[in-house]
């Protein structure tokens, strides 16, 4: 995703799940804050949207893969 500070000092915003573990990482880059124009702002929205959706998926996945029902019942 390609969010830069409305300010042009270069700052960006990424998103992303760990496919790993399934958390969702929030990266403000080069600075700890960041001013977003509203449709960037929707945009960043939409990216932890997706990203929650994805997270859950994968830790549904995961809960339901080999060795879950075993783990369930101890």
């Amino acid at each position: 995703m390609n969010v830069s500070d409305a300010t042009r000092n270069g700052v960006e915003v990424d998103v992303a799940t760990n496919l790993l573990n399934g958390t969702v990482r929030l990266s403000v880059l080069w600075t700890d804050e960041i001013y977003l124009r509203p449709d960037d702002a929707e945009r960043v929205a939409h990216a932890l949207l997706r990203a929650a959706e994805h997270a859950r998926r994968i830790a549904e996945h995961r809960s339901s893969g080999p060795g879950s029902s075993i783990a369930a019942s101890q």
